[in-house]
C-alpha cells in the first residue's frame, strides 16, 4: 500500500516532517541511502568505542517554548530528549593574538568586555551590538508565517532589518568602524558558516549569533539520541525507514511525481516506490537534474541557480589520561585563529590551501554531558574543524591518494602544532585515536554534492528574497532540506515543522 508521504533522504528536516506526520496518523515511509539515519546530524562509531557525530557541534533554539521544545512536545519526546546548556558567562571563547574574548549570553555584558579591551571605542561598540539586537529582532517577526499585525507594532525593528538585506557582516562592521581585532573576535565563530565575514550575510550571523546567546546547549544524551528518537516515532506509529536505498530516479507523469526508484544497495536490486505525496531531502540542484529541469517553471529554475555552501576538514581525536578541563576547556566551544584579519585567514586556507597558521574551531563533546557513550571512562573526545576547498581535495583524492592523505596529515599537524604551543603542551602524547575527513569525506558519506556542509552558501544573495522554500513547481513533490530551509540543527527542525504545518494545517510553531 503506497504511503501518504514518501520522503527520500533522513536529514533532519526530512525526519521531524516525518515524524510529525506519522504522529499525526499519517503513513510515512522514508527511503535513505546510508547505512545511518540523519544526514550531517548521524553519529559514527570508530575502533569499537569511540563515538563521534558528523557534523553538529552545539546547537540553539532548544529552550522552553523555543522551536527545538516546541516540536519535542508535540511529539511527546520533551522529557525523553533533554540538552545541556553551555556556560551563559561564555559559551564561545575567542582567542586570537594579544586578545581573548569570552562571548556572554546578555549582550549589555558583551558591551562591557569588549569595551574593556577596545576603550577608545565604546560607543560604536554598543551601537554595533544594539543594531545587531534590534536587526535580530526584525528578521523574527519577518519569519514565516509573516503576521500583518505584528509588522506594524514593530515596525522600527522591520526597517532595520530590511536595510541590511544585501548587506555582508563586514558591510556592518565598517559601517560602525569597529576596529579590526574586534571584528576578529565577533566573527571569530566563522567555522559555524564556513564564510569569512566580508562573504558572510549579516541576516546568517545575527540569526545564529544571537540564537546562541539565547542559549547554546548540546544533547543531554548525544546527537544519536534525538536522531533515534525521530525515527522510534515514526516507526511507532507503522511508518519506515528503510535505509541502504540510494534514489536513481524520479518517476515524473506530466508535472506530477509519483515516486522514485531506489536501489537496494545490500542487494543491488531496484525497486519501484509511490507516494500520494513526495518529499524531497535530497539537494534540490541534485534533484532538478535528475528530473529534468525544464519540467520546473522558469521561477524556480532561477532560484535553483545557487552556490554550494564551502565544505570542511574535520579532526576527530580521542584522548587518554587527561583532563581537557584543566586546560581550559569545559562547557564552551574554543576557536583559535592566528590571523588578526579572518578574510586573509580564509582565503589562505580555502583558496590558497595553505594551513600553516590555521584558524580553527575546538569542541569537547565529553565535557558537555555527563551521560558517557562517545568513549571509555578514561578519555575525552575532542574535535577540530575548519574550512577545505571541495575541488582541490576531489583532485587529490582522485590523482594521488598519497598526497591526498599527506594533505589531510598536514592539516592535524598545523592544528595540533597550535595546540600544544597555547593549549595543551604535550597534547599529542595524550591522543590515543585520531580519524580526519575532508570535503570528499562529505560528499561520500553524507550524499552531499561539492562536499557542502550547509546546502547552499550563507552569502547575502542566497540569504535574500529569492532564495528557495519548500514550492517546487511539480505536483505532490516538496523540497525539505537546508538549501529550501536553512542549515544547521535548530533551523532544520524548523524547516521540517514548517512544511508539515503547511501541508496540515496543524500550527505548531508561533512567531517569535
Amino acid at each position: 500500500m503506497k504511503p501518504d508521504y514518501l520522503i527520500v533522504g533522513s536529514g533532519l528536516s526530512a525526519l521531524v516532517f516525518g515524524a510529525l506526520m506519522a504522529n499525526s496518523g499519517k503513513s510515512v515511509q522514508i527511503l535513505e541511502a546510508h547505512e545511518h539515519p540523519g544526514g550531517f546530524g548521524h553519529t559514527f562509531t570508530m575502533a569499537k568505542k569511540y563515538t563521534f557525530n558528523a557534523q553538529l557541534h552545539y546547537v540553539w533554539d532548544c529552550g522552553e517554548g523555543q522551536t527545538v521544545n516546541r516540536v519535542l512536545k508535540q511529539l511527546g519526546l520533551d522529557r525523553e530528549v533533554t540538552f545541556e546548556r553551555y556556560n551563559p558567562d561564555g559559551f564561545d571563547h575567542m582567542r586570537m593574538p594579544g586578545y581573548a574574548l569570552d562571548i556572554p549570553s546578555q549582550p549589555e555584558e558583551l558591551i562591557r568586555r569588549l569595551s574593556a579591551l577596545f576603550p577608545a571605542h565604546n560607543n560604536r561598540i554598543r551601537q554595533f551590538v544594539h543594531e545587531v539586537e534590534k536587526t535580530g529582532a526584525g528578521l523574527k517577526i519577518l519569519a514565516p508565517p509573516v503576521k500583518p499585525t505584528e509588522l506594524l507594532k514593530y515596525a522600527s525593528e522591520v526597517f532595520c532589518a530590511v536595510q541590511y538585506l544585501n548587506s555582508t557582516l563586514q558591510d556592518v562592521f565598517d559601517k560602525f568602524q569597529l576596529p579590526q581585532a574586534a571584528q576578529t573576535l565577533l566573527a571569530l565563530q566563522w567555522p559555524d558558516f564556513l564564510l569569512p565575514p566580508n562573504q558572510l550575510s549579516f541576516y546568517a550571523w545575527v540569526i545564529l549569533f544571537r540564537g546562541y546567546q539565547a542559549g547554546a546547549f548540546y544533547p543531554t544524551q548525544h546527537f544519536d539520541h534525538v536522531i533515534n528518537s525521530f525515527v522510534k516515532v515514526i516507526e511507532s506509529h507503522g511508518g519506515q525507514v528503510l535505509l541502504n536505498h540510494e534514489i536513481t530516479n524520479f518517476i515524473v507523469t506530466d508535472k506530477t511525481v509519483m515516486g522514485v526508484e531506489a536501489m537496494d544497495l545490500t542487494t543491488h536490486q531496484t525497486h519501484k516506490f509511490t507516494g500520494d505525496t513526495v518529499i524531497c531531502n535530497i539537494d534540490p540542484k541534485k534533484v532538478a537534474k535528475m528530473i529534468g529541469e525544464q519540467k520546473f517553471s522558469r521561477k524556480l529554475r532561477r532560484k535553483l541557480n545557487y552556490e554550494y555552501s564551502a565544505s570542511n576538514f574535520m579532526a576527530y581525536c580521542a584522548v587518554k589520561d587527561i583532563d581537557l578541563r584543566d586546560y581550559g576547556f569545559g562547557k564552551w566551544n574554543l576557536f583559535h585563529t592566528g590571523h588578526e584579519d579572518l578574510n586573509a585567514a580564509f582565503t589562505q586556507m580555502y583558496a590558497h590551501n595553505d594551513f600553516s597558521n590555521p584558524s580553527f574551531a575546538i569542541t569537547t563533546p565529553t565535557l558537555l554531558t555527563a551521560a558517557r557513550r562517545d568513549c571509555p571512562e578514561d578519555c575525552q573526545i575532542v574535535e577540530f574543524l575548519t574550512v577545505a576547498n571541495y575541488d582541490y581535495f576531489k583532485q587529490l583524492r582522485e590523482h594521488d591518494r598519497k598526497a591526498y592523505n599527506q594533505k589531510k596529515q598536514e592539516i592535524l599537524d598545523s592544528i595540533l602544532d597550535v595546540v600544544e604551543k597555547h593549549y595543551v603542551p604535550n597534547f599529542r602524547k595524550h591522543m590515543v585515536f585520531h580519524i580526519t575527513g575532508s570535503p570528499t569525506t562529505n560528499e561520500r558519506f553524507c550524499w552531499c554534492p561539492h562536499g557542502n556542509s550547509y546546502g547552499s552558501s550563507l552569502t547575502p544573495r542566497n540569504m535574500g528574497l529569492g532564495r528557495l522554500n519548500h514550492e517546487t513547481s511539480l505536483n505532490n513533490f516538496y523540497f525539505c532540506n537546508a538549501s529550501s530551509g536553512y542549515p544547521g540543527f535548530a533551523p532544520t527542525i524548523w524547516t521540517g515543522a514548517l512544511l508539515y504545518q503547511s501541508l496540515s494545517g496543524d500550527v505548531i510553531l508561533g512567531n517569535g
